[in-house]
């Protein structure tokens, strides 16, 4: 395994030693808009959970609407009930004093004729009212049906994002304590891997354990085609010491960041244009560079893979 792997990295070194300045150039210019779309992506996320608070925001105050609609009909309806009470006892009165009284008899027609005004009126603002309580009611519908789609649809795609980082830790179980990390946060899968277990010190060629890594991450990938992955490289705070084929940390880590895209487009089942390479010198340390421990943590290539969130902004749209 190993004779047949070295003829590899002896070209891929003799490859990458021949980058022109265009080519890395425009490696610099796809890294700025690979970081502005991840920038993009960010602020999307940030944006669709504040539409979703101020859906949430909106529905509360339409079920509020809706609670004080019910009270007012409710009203409505005690005050109709009680002016038809009047209105049976009037009746009552009006055919007992039609047999004493013409004068009696005009002033109880009169109140019987104010009376039934009165409860026509009543009756039709209860119309109106109950109408508008309905109107409230599908919009109330309309908007909770909304939302609980919505809902789903995020948990759906975090329950997706949470499947895959499963399914990456159980494939990459074997280079734990290798430093090897798995986690998801902010709706993303995030995967840190030491440059102890894929490079040697100063060079940009993956060795026989890392490439085993990383063809197995890749395995994973090929399963979820519709995930974007992002691979960054990441140095410490010390200055590339190494021959004339590379000019810096920065170029290093956008070199090696490149070794890992080249593994995983050997997966055909692994879009390419899904995949990205961007190298971000020791300018993102997760750790000190003031100790070894801190400056091994942060000498890493880390795999950000970002669900597809169309659904959701179409979602967002109809609300």
């Amino acid at each position: 395994m190993l004779k047949k792997s070295l003829p590899i990295v002896l070209l891929l070194i003799i490859v990458s030693s021949c980058v022109s300045p265009k080519v890395y150039k425009d490696l610099e210019d796809k890294y700025a808009d690979l970081k502005k779309e991840n920038r993009a992506l960010t602020d999307d996320n940030e944006a669709l959970l504040k539409s979703k608070n101020e859906t949430e925001n909106a529905l509360k105050k339409l079920q509020k609407l809706y609670e004080e609609a019910v009270g007012q009909r409710d009203k409505l309806q005690n005050d109709y009930t009680a002016t038809k009470n009047n209105l049976d006892n009037l009746k009552a009165s009006y055919e007992a004093l039609e047999k004493n009284s013409s004068s009696a008899l005009a002033e109880n027609s009169k109140r019987n004729r104010e009376l039934l005004a009165q409860l026509e009126a009543k009756e039709q603002a209860l119309a109106s009212e109950s109408s508008r309580l309905e109107q409230l009611k599908k919009e109330l519908e309309a908007r909770s049906s909304r939302v609980q789609e919505l809902e789903s649809l995020i948990a759906s795609k975090d329950a997706a994002m949470r499947q895959l980082k499963d399914a990456i830790s159980a494939a990459l179980t074997n280079f734990e304590g290798k430093g090897l990390t798995v986690e998801q946060r902010d709706g993303k899968v995030y995967i840190s891997m030491e440059n102890k277990l894929l490079f040697s010190s100063g060079s940009w060629a993956v060795g026989v354990e890392g490439r085993q890594a990383v063809k197995q991450l890749g395995n994973v990938l090929a399963e979820n085609p519709e995930i974007s992955v992002l691979i960054e490289g990441h140095t410490d705070n010390v200055p590339y010491a190494g021959n004339g084929q590379i000019s810096g940390n920065w170029d290093l880590s956008t070199k090696r960041a490149t070794a890992i895209v080249e593994i995983l487009r050997e997966n055909a089942g692994i879009k390419a244009e899904n995949l990205t390479a961007a190298g971000r010198g020791e300018f993102a340390p997760i750790a000190t560079n003031a100790t070894s421990e801190g400056k091994a943590k942060n000498r890493r290539i880390e795999v950000i893979l970002t669900p597809k969130l169309d659904e959701i902004s179409k979602l967002l749209n109809e609300i």
